[in-house]
């Protein structure tokens, strides 16, 4: 064979020749693998992705968001595994946490739907079908759920969010709402009192048939009733403030020079010695046994109703408060069952399989090329027959 006449000496019209003569190899695995394809593409269920989109509170005024990444970099610094880039990251992260995940599995029974064992694996396979993005830009976090089922899709991917805004308000609570659970436990307490004097007031004015006791000693008790509030009032605005200051705060000793003064004022008053100018204050113990027993309990009434007031007007302050700074998860796009499938795409899947079919076949056709030049050369014949004789059981030599 002359030099020229080596495989290593070919042209384009020699690569041409070979692509004829295979031809046939070729368009049968290039049609064949794109027809197996189809049919396998066809065959596959159905599956559907609905997406809902969400707008994260504000990161400079959220509770949970500045918790979050205090912990995050202390972890970071301790060697964690944590990698926040962004803010929204902490929602994406919430989002694909084991609680929100053991929430949705529970809440919509996927342990049996995905028919496995353990909620650990049900788990695995939401996350799997999980899809969330954060657009770094916008800070709009995509939230996307995959299902063979549209309706269930939509649900899941919904209530991701719900789920979401439930664990943030378990992990800071602002307080502001601390602030008005303790104000209205106490205005739960002080209206008990109420409707206990008030009882008390009308059984007395029942059997003594005493109905008034004139107005200096209205005045008296009214005077004692309002002070005395203001004085239960105040401590109970203290211990607030002792669960999120010291008392070396400023705000603190104020408030205690501010009680000092109602508990001064109130000793005044009590002991009918209210100084120059104090009014025509009298001393209770003065008055008769049944004008004093009915201004007792007129003083208990009008303090307890004095001390409602003023409970009921801080909880409403604590109240707004908290509504002012509620961190609140807007939703952009709640999430609607998808009329398309997301899967499989039958297009994609059948463009792939002929390109990559028709790239397997041309290789398939260079390598038979090949084999049959090995196979016509003289020294692939001079071993195949010394093969041969070595095979034999008996032969000449």
């Amino acid at each position: 064979m002359d030099k020229n006449d080596s495989p290593g000496k070919r042209d384009a019209l020699d690569y041409l020749i070979v692509l004829l003569k295979h031809k046939k190899m070729i368009f049968c695995m290039t049609f064949g693998l794109a027809l197996i394809t189809a049919v396998v593409s066809l065959v596959m269920q159905p599956v559907y992705e609905a997406e809902t989109k969400i707008l994260p509170p504000e990161q400079s005024g959220s509770s949970l968001a500045e918790l979050l990444n205090n912990t995050m970099a202390g972890m970071a610094a301790s060697g964690g595994f944590l990698n926040v880039q962004t803010p929204d990251d902490l929602y994406v992260g919430l989002l694909e946490s084991r609680t929100v995940l053991d929430r949705i599995v529970d809440r919509f029974n996927l342990v049996k739907l995905y028919g496995v064992k353990f909620r650990g694996d049900a788990r695995r396979k939401l996350l799997g079908s999980l899809r969330v993005v954060g657009d770094p830009k916008s800070n709009i976090i995509t939230v996307a759920v995959d299902s063979r089922d549209p309706v269930r899709s939509a649900a899941i991917a919904n209530a991701f969010v719900e789920e979401l805004q439930n664990l943030q308000n378990d992990m800071a609570v602002p307080g502001a709402a601390q602030r008005r659970l303790f104000f209205e436990k106490q205005m739960d307490e002080a209206k008990a009192s109420l409707l206990k004097s008030e009882d008390a007031m009308k059984t007395f004015q029942e059997k003594s048939g005493f109905l008034d006791s004139g107005e200096q000693g209205k005045a008296v008790i009214e005077g004692i009733a309002q002070i005395r509030a203001q004085i239960a009032a105040q401590e109970v605005q203290m211990e607030v403030m002792r669960s999120y200051s010291t008392p070396s705060n400023p705000e603190f000793q104020k408030a205690q020079e501010v009680l000092a003064g109602l508990k001064a004022q109130a000793a005044k008053l009590e002991t009918g010695r209210g100084g120059p100018g104090a009014g025509p204050i009298i001393p209770t113990g003065n008055l008769p046994a049944v004008q004093a027993d009915y201004l007792n309990k007129l003083r208990d009434l009008k303090f307890n109703e004095t001390l409602y007031d003023l409970l009921e007007k801080q909880y409403e302050a604590a109240r707004l408060d908290e509504a002012n700074n509620a961190e609140v998860i807007q939703v952009i796009d709640r999430a609607a069952p998808p009329q398309r499938r997301a899967r499989p795409k039958r297009a994609l899947m059948v463009t792939v399989a002929t390109v990559l079919g028709f790239f397997l076949s041309l290789i398939g056709a260079f390598l038979s090329e090949y084999r049959e030049q090995i196979a016509a050369g003289p020294e692939y014949k001079r071993k195949i027959e010394t093969l041969k004789r070595y095979m034999r059981l008996r032969g000449d030599k």
